[in-house]
């Protein structure tokens, strides 16, 4: 392997840029699940014992400017992912046909115990994870972008387009905190948690690709033969 992919029997999985924007998206988006749960008011009427300072959660103009503040900041990490990714042609987290299958027959294969099909750098099951942030994602910048358009002087959508952006910036939120549970989930699976150290330091094992994503590592080691 070369010494960009390769460190001490450790392969680079995931860029600067990859890091960069997860931890951006996923702050940017915990922020915005904490001021969203503020403005209803929840913290108010039900938190009863209010840790050290938390008190500016209990204020609507304070959780609604914060919630503002991270919803510009989450669609500077959704541009830039965009752009970048689009840019460099590296589409390797878009699903693909067949990925509903291969999903089936990796967590077969993990349940069973059993030799996992060959994969590329990203699972079929993280393509579709992908998907699904995606649009629960986009569905709540959308929604958001409608409730924010209300408080805006000399601009009024209909009452029917304000209860359904409501109602769906809700099950979008909704749809965003299972998604992050059931991501957060997964690494109770042993084999996931070699995924871990590459959101941090962007190296996982060599053992680890070579067994799990054998297309991927054929693809490097072929890169380097060249």
């Amino acid at each position: 392997m070369s010494k960009m992919n390769k460190k001490k029997d450790k392969i680079y999985r995931q860029p600067l840029p990859n890091r960069f924007v997860h931890w951006g998206i996923a702050i940017s988006i915990f922020m915005l699940i904490i001021t969203g749960l503020g403005q209803m008011p929840l913290y108010g009427r039900y938190l009863i014992v209010q840790p050290f300072g938390t008190k500016w959660l209990t204020s609507y103009e304070i959780t609604l400017w914060v919630h503002y503040i991270f919803a510009a900041i989450l669609l500077f990490f959704i541009f830039y992912h965009i752009v970048f990714h689009v840019g460099r042609k590296e589409l390797q987290l878009l699903p693909k046909k067949g990925d509903v299958k291969g999903s089936f027959l990796v967590i077969k294969a993990m349940l069973l115990r059993q030799e996992e099909p060959p994969s590329e750098k990203y699972l079929p099951e993280q393509r579709l994870t992908y998907a699904y942030f995606v649009f629960s994602i986009g569905l709540v910048v959308v929604t958001g972008v409608i409730k924010v358009i209300k408080n805006m002087m000399g601009l009024q959508p209909t009452n029917g387009i304000l209860l359904w952006g409501a109602q769906l910036h809700n099950l979008a939120t909704v749809l965003i905190i299972v998604g992050i549970f059931l991501h957060l989930a997964a690494f109770i699976v042993k084999a996931n948690r070699q995924l871990l150290p590459g959101m941090f330091t962007g190296y996982v094992d060599e053992k680890y690709v070579k067994e799990r994503h054998s297309l991927w590592y054929k693809e490097l080691k072929n890169k380097d033969e060249m």
